[in-house]
């Protein structure tokens, strides 16, 4: 990358208005303590907050829709004067209900709401799930990730742009129906992800591969999918560093519980 070609990675920040998410469930189910939290985020440097009304943790249950739209769209209307806001969802019925309050990007775990975006006008994350929240913990298996992975973002983005979406992000979904294995080796070869010349948004923020990193780095050990992992909160060092790799390799967007250390971050790559 030539200097005439460095940009300054984006840094989404997290904001779960949710009883039952992995890191930061419960914290945030206020709408005024969420409202603070995102004036917070936008404070620290994020350029988008991904408000999201249900937790896509591993084991999680779904939540139905209208109980989804209460917990977000207060938040939203809230923040969207001030930030870009974007509706981390699943359902058609929250996307249009979040982007009449103010959203202006869908991040979808499901990547399956490119119609809906594309009605609505407005930016589309499509992410890589094997399986749903539910089970995609219970046996995640591939021949070839990086290839599937790839293959799967490629196809998803062709019927987006056919749909007339203009604004098209990839994510490999780290942590969503893979293993450590897995995520490593997506990691690894994040350029094949980056090359299919879409922005790429990456989400590893606290995810339990650095947990298991982390725990087996204090113990001088080989960490592996049965290695116990680390508290959540205790997680930052491993989310930078992964955060760092994933912009060096050309992902524009991070997504972070901890913004003020990943906008630090990415404009020392930046730099």
């Amino acid at each position: 990358m030539t200097s005439e070609e460095r940009v300054l990675p984006l840094v989404m920040g997290v904001l779960n208005v949710t009883p039952d998410s992995f890191s930061d469930g419960g914290r945030w189910c206020d709408p005024d303590a969420a409202i603070a939290r995102g004036l917070e985020l936008v404070a620290e440097g994020a350029s988008v907050v991904d408000v999201g009304g249900e937790s896509t943790r591993p084991g999680a249950k779904p939540v139905d829709a209208p109980e989804e739209i209460r917990r977000v769209v207060p938040v939203v209307e809230a923040l969207a004067p001030v930030i870009r806001v974007s509706i981390d969802t699943r359902k058609d019925e929250v996307a249009r209900a979040a982007v009449r309050a103010g959203a202006t990007l869908i991040n979808d775990v499901s990547a399956s709401l490119w119609r809906t975006a594309a009605e609505l006008g407005t930016g589309w994350v499509a992410m890589h799930m094997q399986g749903s929240p539910e089970t995609m913990q219970e046996s995640p298996t591939y021949t070839d990730v990086v290839a599937e992975v790839a293959t799967f973002l490629e196809q998803r983005a062709a019927l987006a742009a056919r749909a007339g979406v203009k604004e098209i992000w990839l994510d490999p979904g780290f942590g969503f129906g893979k293993t450590m294995g897995h995520n490593l080796s997506l990691l690894r070869h994040l350029d094949r992800i980056v090359a299919i010349g879409l922005p790429v948004l990456v989400g590893l923020s606290r995810k339990a591969t650095i947990g298991r990193l982390h725990a087996a780095s204090d113990q001088a050990e080989v960490p592996t999918e049965s290695t116990p992992p680390v508290p959540t909160d205790d997680r930052l060092e491993g989310s930078i560093a992964l955060g760092v790799w994933a912009m060096a390799q050309g992902a524009r967007m991070i997504r972070a519980h901890d913004v003020l250390a990943a906008v630090h971050s990415a404009k020392v790559v930046a730099a």
